[in-house]
C-alpha cells in the first residue's frame, strides 16, 4: 500500500474510533488527510472499497508480524491484541453493512493461524497425518466462534486469559488424538 492510501486507511482507522461506519463520509476522510476528494476517489471507488482495502491490509500485517507459534493461544492471541488496540473502531465495523467483509478476513486470519501451528504440529511430531486437515477446519471454527462470541459481547471479557484456560484444557486432547492417529501408536 503506497503512503497517501497508508494515510488515507489510517485515518479510516482513526474515524471508526470516534464514530459508527455509516456515519464516515469522503468529506471527512479527505478533510482529516488534507487532500482533494479526487485524490480520495483515485486511490478507493467509495467508502466500502477503502473498509475492504483497509481491513486486508490490516490482516496482511498482522500475518507479517505475529504468525511464528508455538500453541494454539500463540496463534489468537496476536489477534486479540490487534483487536483491543483498535477495539471501538473494530466493534464500528463489526456492528456495520461492512461486517461480512470484517468477518472474511477475520476468518482467513484465524484460518492461517490455525494452518501455521498444524504445520507445526506436523513437523514436531514428524507424521503426514490424515487427521490434521479436519482438525485444522474445527479449530479455525472453534476459534472463529471465540471471535464471534466475544466481539458479540463488545469485548466485554478478558479473552486472553480466556484463551489461555480453553488451550489449556485442548492442547492434551489435540495431542492425543493425533498420537492414537499415528501408525503403531497404542
Amino acid at each position: 500500500m503506497n503512503r497517501t492510501k497508508r494515510g488515507i486507511s489510517e485515518v479510516f482507522w482513526q474515524l471508526l474510533e470516534e464514530m459508527p461506519y455509516n456515519k464516515i463520509t469522503v468529506k471527512a476522510i479527505v478533510d482529516r488527510c488534507q487532500l482533494n476528494r479526487n485524490t480520495f476517489y483515485y486511490h478507493f471507488q467509495d467508502i466500502p472499497a477503502l473498509a475492504e482495502a483497509t481491513m486486508q491490509a490490516w490482516v496482511d500485517e498482522i500475518v507479517q508480524r505475529h504468525f511464528h507459534f508455538g500453541s494454539p493461544q500463540d496463534c489468537l492471541v496476536p489477534l486479540v491484541e490487534e483487536c483491543i488496540a483498535r477495539k471501538k473502531a473494530i466493534l464500528h465495523i463489526y456492528r456495520s453493512v461492512q461486517r461480512e467483509v470484517f468477518v472474511r478476513h477475520l476468518d482467513r486470519l484465524v484460518g492461517h493461524a490455525v494452518g501455521v501451528y498444524a504445520e507445526g504440529i506436523k513437523n514436531t511430531l514428524g507424521a503426514d497425518l490424515e487427521t490434521l486437515p479436519t482438525l485444522c477446519h474445527f479449530y479455525k471454527c472453534a476459534g472463529m466462534g471465540l471471535v464471534l462470541d466475544w466481539l458479540d459481547q463488545d469485548m466485554s471479557y478478558d479473552m486472553p486469559e480466556f484463551l489461555e484456560i480453553i488451550c489449556v484444557l485442548l492442547r492434551d486432547s489435540t495431542h492425543g488424538v493425533l498420537l492414537k492417529r499415528m501408525p503403531g501408536a497404542v
